[in-house]
């Protein structure tokens, strides 16, 4: 009897030890996964990088007193677009275009033609009638050798028979300012921007154009507290 008892307490340890065995064995392969310990993903924080693309600047202007071949002792006529700055012969184009630079900091670029205009107002006037009559291409002999560093160009130029000068239709067909923004101021002896702005939004269709600050040419000497309340509209200061 001892012996049929000691038999039947080594099967039931037997059985005991296997359940015990299989239950430990399924809870391995079924972990739940509320139970898992994941670890962070750690992200090196980004550096703050301030950003460097300052805005480039160029200010492009045509203007009489520099296409003439006129001597810096020329008689200073605002009404014949004859100026001067400091000791040098330009044009009301000219006196607004360093009046802007005075204000912001960009590069000038005087637009020159190969042939001179003439040395009187009045004959130049009559040229300026038979190029757009004739929509003639002035050639130019200064240029623009590293345009694409430019984010905005100031456009300058005096108001010739309603239009552009034709000498501003050669700068604007020579470039290409897709992208770029193009801020626009005139002279002129009462008429505005007339038109210019449609036209150079034509030649440039791909650039931001501006409608800028146009001036009376017997009010030139005065402007410089309308450039500078006109730039600081736009969000430049000095």
């Amino acid at each position: 009897m001892r012996k049929l008892l000691s038999i039947f307490m080594i099967c039931l340890l037997s059985v005991t030890v296997s359940a015990c065995s299989q239950a430990n064995e399924s809870d391995e392969g079924n972990i739940n996964p509320a139970d898992e310990i994941v670890e962070p993903e750690i992200t090196e924080p980004e550096e703050n990088i301030e950003a460097s693309n300052e805005s480039h600047i160029l200010i492009a202007y045509f203007t009489y007193g520099e296409n003439a071949g006129l001597s810096n002792d020329a008689e200073v006529s605002s009404s014949a677009s004859i100026q001067n700055w400091n000791g040098e012969v330009t044009g009301n184009a000219g006196i607004l275009a360093h009046m802007i630079a005075d204000v912001i900091e960009a590069d000038l670029f005087s637009i020159r033609t190969v042939d001179l205009y003439p040395s009187t107002y009045d004959e130049t006037v009559d040229q300026g009638r038979s190029e757009n009559d004739a929509g003639a291409r002035p050639v130019l002999s200064t240029h623009i050798e590293n345009l694409d560093q430019y984010d905005t160009i100031f456009v300058g130029f005096p108001n010739w028979w309603y239009d552009l000068p034709m000498a501003m239709y050669t700068f604007f067909e020579e470039y290409d300012f897709s992208g770029k923004t193009i801020i626009v101021f005139s002279t002129s002896g009462g008429s505005g921007f007339s038109s210019t702005l449609q036209t150079i939004a034509e030649l440039e269709p791909n650039a931001t154009i501006l409608e800028g600050l146009t001036v009376n040419s017997s009010q030139i000497n005065e402007a410089q507290n309308d450039v500078h309340e006109w730039l600081v509209s736009l969000g430049y200061e000095a």
